[in-house]
């Protein structure tokens, strides 16, 4: 097989009329790549993702899954990748975009209400919501794909970026909130929050949505304690943890000054060895926790 493209932390290889999603134990925060490998972190994800491709498959929406053959490995239906400005008649292609539902103010939504780039009024609030609170109406956001660093797009623009009606973003949309219902549903068992998640499709020949890539794993998405979020306390159970350890350490700061004036990047450090097993920790233990299933 022909490896064709290397991500953050997966693999993807050319097995004929498929494609081969191999997942690393690499690990990446703010599109970075940590110089730290994460054990078991790929099984976590594969074995996750694919339990939620069973889920929704079960709901009756087409997916991309085919099968695990190896349990840090996902064979998957292929798609034609059009990096940008698909036309609105193109049909079996991956979109270009990335598609995000936020339930409670969190990440990179708090700072950006910090900043003023996003009105906390439009958000549905009175006044300058705190971190967790959960929003009015959940936030529905469209980002690009395979742009250096993700940015936010007008509807306008999402649609000349992946081809797409805006009906078909709708209804995209509408389909997001019909499986997070379910995925609420199923971790609320195992006392857990879906804060928010990302979530990426394709159109098969018909132009119908077909859920690709991962979702409802550790990394794409925030998932809270319950029982602490009902105490006032927000305990991440995510990758999140590892986010918030680069903003503690001055980093995050660092990082988004030098992008701000165009200057050189610092260099990601590594995880502290506590961090590191307190992360491999939480891969292993939040499958389980997901899925329901032991590891």
């Amino acid at each position: 097989m022909e490896l064709i493209r290397t991500g953050k932390v997966k693999e993807v290889y050319d097995a004929g009329d498929s494609l081969l999603f191999k997942f690393t134990d690499k690990i990446s925060v703010f599109d970075k790549v940590i110089p730290t490998i994460i054990k078991e972190k790929g099984e976590s994800l594969c074995r996750t993702s694919a339990f939620w491709f069973q889920k929704v498959t079960e709901m009756g929406y087409p997916t991309h899954f085919l099968s695990m053959p190896e349990r840090n490995q996902m064979k998957v239906r292929k798609f034609r990748i059009v990096e940008s400005g698909a036309s609105r008649f193109e049909v079996n292609y991956l979109i270009p975009l990335e598609f995000v539902v936020r339930y409670y103010v969190a990440g990179s939504l708090m700072d950006r209400i910090k900043s003023g780039v996003v009105d906390f009024k439009a958000l549905g609030f009175n006044s300058t919501p705190s971190y967790g609170e959960p929003l009015p109406d959940p936030y529905f956001e469209v980002t690009t794909k395979f742009e250096k660093f993700d940015r936010s797009l007008t509807m306008d623009e999402a649609c000349d970026i992946g081809g797409l009606r805006r009906i078909e973003i709708f209804a995209i949309k509408d389909e997001i909130l019909s499986i997070d219902r379910m995925l609420q549903r199923e971790v609320g068992k195992r006392g857990l929050l879906h804060a928010d998640g990302k979530k990426e499709f394709a159109l098969g020949i018909d132009r119908q949505p077909v859920i690709v890539d991962t979702f409802g794993t550790a990394d794409e998405d925030r998932f809270w304690e319950s029982g602490a979020f009902q105490k006032g306390e927000i305990v991440e159970l995510s990758k999140e943890s590892v986010r918030q350890y680069y903003r503690s350490s001055g980093y995050h700061n660092a990082l988004y000054e030098a992008r701000a004036k165009g200057r050189k990047e610092p260099d990601i450090p590594a995880l502290p060895d506590e961090v590191k097993k307190a992360t491999e920790v939480l891969y292993r233990a939040m499958f389980e926790r997901l899925t329901g299933m032991k590891w």
